[in-house]
């Protein structure tokens, strides 16, 4: 169990902000950070992490104090047994996959370890390359393995699909749920991709200006949980046009197409952007809103 009781004063965009967290995360789940740029999401990572220090508060992690403002206790990140992997995947360019991922053993590890990572996650054929020879998506993987490598109690991610196609994006999904439930990790994503919240996550947080807002299961947060249906799959709307009486939309669903028929009286919530759970009704494909 985490439980996360601090406050750190923060600058953002329009002024200073005050990011207050007061959380109880259970051990095992994984749990994703959502909520505008400059909510306090990747700072929330950095404080658990060790890397960035509350202004007060406490950190207790399993029973254990990581940090407590009042008794001037802080453990350094080296301590927490904390995988973390970034946004720019931060490997060693001169050094090979294998031996990237051996650097991240800690003292002492058997590096049986590394070899079942190199299977798990299927870098066989990768790993007498350096990182400058790979895709984005292999570099992924092997933040990914490296961030495991040392069995973190605690596995963080920040934003790591972002910048990727939407196929290698759907494979690295299936990675990390498998890598989260095979490794018994507590897992805390930060994602802005909806489809990707609700196929991974446990727990949702929203927050907004350095608070938490709501949190709750990502069903019962993005989706109508009265929706009914054969099916239920989340997009985003590319196009909304009128024909005769009714309008077509036009939604993107992972990378495929779909269009769907919306009636006059339910457009008028639906713009061009607009997150979307795309259900059957009747055997009629129709669309709900996403809320967020």
């Amino acid at each position: 169990m985490i439980v996360l009781n601090i406050d750190k004063k923060l600058l953002a965009a329009d002024g200073e902000m005050n990011l207050g967290l007061n959380l109880t995360l259970e051990k095992g789940q994984l749990i994703t950070l959502y909520g505008e740029s400059g909510a306090g999401k990747t700072s929330t990572l950095r404080l658990l992490s060790g890397l960035m220090r509350p202004d007060h508060g406490k950190i207790i992690v399993n029973g254990k104090t990581w940090f407590d403002s009042d008794k001037k206790i802080y453990l350094p990140p080296q301590k927490r047994n904390i995988g973390f992997v970034f946004q720019d995947y931060a490997l060693f360019p001169n050094m090979t996959v294998l031996e990237n991922l051996e650097f991240a053993l800690g003292k002492g590890q058997d590096k049986k370890n590394v070899s079942d990572l190199i299977e798990i996650i299927e870098l066989g054929t990768l790993q007498h390359r350096k990182p400058e020879t790979l895709s984005g998506g292999q570099k992924q993987r092997v933040a990914l393995a490296r961030a495991l490598a040392e069995r973190p109690d605690i596995l963080l991610l920040d934003e790591p699909l972002a910048a990727l196609d939407a196929k290698i994006r759907l494979k690295l999904q299936d990675y990390i749920q498998r890598t989260h439930r095979e490794f018994g990790l507590t897992t805390i994503l930060i994602s802005h991709d909806i489809g990707e919240i609700i196929k991974l996550s446990d727990h949702v947080i929203f927050l907004e200006k350095g608070n938490i807002i709501r949190q709750g299961n990502p069903d019962e947060l993005f989706i109508n949980s009265n929706i009914s249906g054969k099916f239920k799959f989340t997009g985003e709307i590319l196009k909304i046009e009128q024909q005769e009486i009714v309008y077509i939309a036009t939604v993107l669903i992972q990378n495929s197409v779909v269009k769907v028929i919306v009636q006059d009286s339910e457009v008028q919530d639906l713009h061009v952007g607009n997150k979307v759970v795309v259900a059957t009704k009747a055997f009629n494909p129709i669309l709900y809103k996403i809320e967020g």
